[in-house]
């Protein structure tokens, strides 16, 4: 602990205080980044983690309190952020879909100018997501909107870790890996942990804490807006750290049922180019959709919903839900409330006469704020301002909230705390049990074991079905990598 004591401090935020109207987002946090440490910053959503960032990266002044870079305080903003040598991914991509990559890291670097610039990016680029994620197979002269979200995710990475020719001090992660599968996570942490080792600094912050507790050197957990516990990543485990949190941590009952199936057959779809299989779903059955990032599991469940469907225009009775994976893109309306963006697709079950009831869509935000635990003073909010794991919840909730007997649900726990998940978790399972059939792609494989059968995905078709005990994540990876020439 000493030896991290004594390092050089890269960015200090001491006695940190921001209000919003009646929202203390951070009450007189201190937060201390060293060089060489992998700083793990957890704590459920709202508990003041995207305002520390944005404090610390210039884009937010405090009220109360100083932020200081490289020992010399003073100096505050964007520019001396930059200077200081820190660096943000932030969890709400901000790449410009419109550009290429190249032209997006001269965006972000706008050093790299004069003659061949773009020679210049291109290489940089190449290099910087070669070395992170070795095998990627991207096209570095693409237009960003060419890529799929786990791709632009990479990209973005990688552009904020390139060498422009200074390498970075701090590198900002927040929720790197909620688009990328676990072969992907796991390379970044490999290059996290290697750029840490060589004297660089990263602020990692995740709701996957497992990839906290095998990266961080310390971790610090945040609540209500304070920083509640401070220690080296060693005296974690967790369970201990879901406590510091203030969550109970439960046992996951994964012990599969010998339930008889339903003969109720809701969504079907015949089999797909270079498959076997094809996909059913029954009554009240829990379905997973896993392999590899990018695979053809996003593009199956938009396949489901449009054979219900002949259009996304809503039908007079809604027998399917979905749940977007890009909030940002397909899911929020950003300029409405936060009620209006839960209670936007129910409007026929709480309007009457063509008019919608307003004290029944009050009454439906307030039962589905308390029971996914939506963290806003005020549902009349706009959505943008909750941070993007409580964003993600009311997407869940508005599909929970209709009388859908479908959801289709495309990654949606991504930047969602624990003890929500768990939450949420209990809430898929008691909605099953009464009839409800949830088709659910996931990169995570806890999510993956809860359910009770799993259609596995390689290029687009199905490779393999898992039941029951034999959904283990040794039978997804081998079903994920079945096919592939061996050296």
């Amino acid at each position: 602990m000493n030896d991290i004591i004594e390092t050089e401090e890269v960015v200090a935020a001491r006695g940190v205080k921001v209000v919003f109207g009646a929202v203390k987002a951070l009450d007189g946090a201190d937060l201390i980044i060293r060089a060489g440490e992998c700083l793990g910053l957890v704590g459920h959503n709202g508990a003041g983690k995207s305002t520390i960032v944005n404090v610390i990266n210039g884009g937010l002044t405090p009220h109360e309190g100083t932020i200081s870079y490289g020992g010399a305080p003073g100096r505050q903003g964007i520019s001396a952020a930059r200077a200081g040598g820190v660096r943000c991914v932030f969890q709400e991509l901000s790449l410009c879909p419109n550009l290429t990559i190249s032209e997006n890291v001269r965006i972000m670097h706008p050093g790299m100018s004069g003659r061949n610039w773009r020679g210049r990016a291109l290489s940089a680029i190449r290099q910087t997501i070669d070395d992170i994620f070795p095998g990627h197979g991207i096209d570095c002269e693409a237009t960003i909107s060419d890529l799929s979200i786990a791709e632009r995710q990479m990209v973005e990475i990688a552009i904020n870790f390139c060498r422009t020719p200074d390498a970075p001090r701090l590198v900002i992660l927040d929720e790197p890996t909620s688009s990328l599968d676990a072969g992907l996570a796991e390379q970044l942490m490999a290059y996290v942990r290697r750029f840490v080792r060589e004297g660089g600094s990263v602020l990692l912050i995740s709701h996957i804490l497992g990839e906290i507790l095998s990266t961080a050197t310390r971790i610090v957990v945040m609540k209500d807006g304070r920083v509640v516990a401070n220690r080296i990543a060693s005296e974690f485990t967790t369970r201990t750290l879901v406590e510091a949190m203030g969550s109970v941590v439960k046992d996951q009952d994964r012990q599969k049922t010998a339930r008889v199936r339903s003969s109720e057959k809701v969504l079907s779809m015949a089999q797909r180019r270079g498959s076997e299989i094809a996909f059913e779903a029954y009554r009240g059955e829990i379905i997973g959709l896993a392999g590899l990032g990018g695979h053809g599991q996003t593009e199956a469940l938009l396949d489901l919903y449009l054979a219900k469907n002949s259009s996304w225009l809503p039908n007079r009775k809604a027998d399917l839900a979905f749940v977007a994976g890009d909030r940002s893109l397909n899911g929020t309306f950003s300029l409405w409330s936060i009620l209006k963006n839960l209670s936007v697709a129910s409007l026929r079950d709480i309007s009457s006469g063509g008019l919608v009831d307003r004290s029944r869509e009050s009454e439906l935000g307030a039962e589905w704020k308390k029971r996914i635990e939506i963290r806003t003073p005020d549902m009349g909010n706009k959505i943008l301002s909750l941070s993007g794991g409580n964003q993600q919840k009311v997407l869940f909730a508005r599909a929970l909230a209709t009388t859908a007997s479908t959801v289709l649900m495309d990654d949606p726990m991504r930047g969602v705390d624990i003890g929500t998940k768990q939450e949420v978790y209990d809430i898929l399972r008691t909605e099953a049990a009464h009839g409800r059939t949830f088709i659910w792609y996931s990169t995570e494989m806890d999510e993956i074991r809860l359910c009770d059968r799993v259609y596995v995905f390689r290029d687009g078709a199905i490779q393999a079905e898992l039941v029951g005990e034999d959904i283990t994540e040794q039978n997804v990876l081998a079903a994920s990598f079945s096919g592939e020439a061996q050296p």
